[in-house]
Parts: C-alpha cells; structure tokens; sequence
C-alpha cells in the first residue's frame, strides 16, 4: 500500500493536466521501488545512485523526472551504459527488452556485486533480474526474484514484497 500510494503521488504530483505513460509509471516505480532496498554498505558514490540503462532506452524523457530526486542520501546518476562496460558501477541496471538474446552475459556482468538489476520483458525475473515490471489489466506490477537479490547481497523490504509476485529462477511463480 505504501509503495502504490508513493508511486501514485508522484505520478499525480509530476502529471496534473496529462496521463502519465507506462514509461513515467515505471520511472516512479524504480525510484520507489530502489526507497525499499537496503544495500550492503559500498565505497563512496560521491553522492550519487548510479542508474544504468542498458539496451535499447525505452524510457525517452520519462527518466528526467528522477533527476535530482534523493534515494536516502544519495541522487539519482542517470546513464546509457553498452553491454560490455562495467555495469558493477551501477546502483541499478535496467536491462531492456532489446537485450534479451544477451540476458545471461548482461547477468553475469553483474555477478558478485550488488546491482539492483531491473527489466519489464516477460520471463526476465524467472532467469535471474531481480526486479521485473509486467502490464496486468493495464496497470504497471512488479515481481520479485528474491533469490537473485540474496546473491547480491541487497535486503528488499517486505513492504515491498507484500506487493510483488514472487518469481524463481526455477520457473515458478507465487
């Protein structure tokens, strides 16, 4: 309920006089959803969480809505990263759809780090994203790979998984 209603908020506060896009929806949601993870302590960012897109950007203008927004004491660093860079730098990492065929080289980029990785292509947290938007009844949802986060070492707060679909690698939704 606390993740709707700050997601909501945003979105109301941001887009009085148009309907947001999906897009902006799932701008608002990585910022909320990045309030609920608890990182492992990590060297200094210089004050910044480094948000990383990798792929294609379906995102166009919806990102500049979190530019300068706070995450705890940290501002949202926002960057086009290519596949073969060091994506360990990033805080978080959407992997767009247009990187499906690379997923597990993308995936493994990132292994042993603790990168909030974030996608919105079917199937992407049951083969190890830890955060994944999917359209249900037209409404923006989110599911959880739990065990990915583990392996990363990030705490995703059960206020936040009370709202998810738990997913596992092994296929298997609840």
């Amino acid at each position: 309920m606390l993740l709707g209603t700050a997601v909501a908020t945003t979105i109301c506060a941001s887009a009085q006089a148009e309907q947001p896009t999906e897009y902006d929806v799932k701008a608002a949601f990585i910022h909320n959803v990045a309030k609920f993870v608890e990182w492992p302590a990590a060297p200094p960012t210089d004050g910044k969480l480094r948000l990383c897109i990798v792929g294609q950007d379906p995102f166009g203008s919806a990102l500049d809505s979190l530019r300068g927004k706070h995450i705890g004491d940290k501002v949202w660093d926002i960057l086009l990263a290519k596949p073969n860079s060091n994506l360990r730098e990033c805080g978080v990492l959407f992997i767009a759809a247009s990187e499906r065929n690379n997923l597990r080289q993308v995936l493994d980029a990132t292994k042993g780090s603790a990168v909030l990785t974030v996608g919105d292509s079917e199937g992407y947290a049951e083969r190890g994203v830890m955060v994944n938007f999917y359209l249900q009844d037209n409404m923006v949802r989110i599911e959880v790979n739990i065990d990915a986060s583990k392996r990363a070492g990030l705490n995703i707060s059960s206020q936040l998984l009370k709202l998810a679909r738990i997913a596992h690698e092994s296929g298997g939704i609840r």
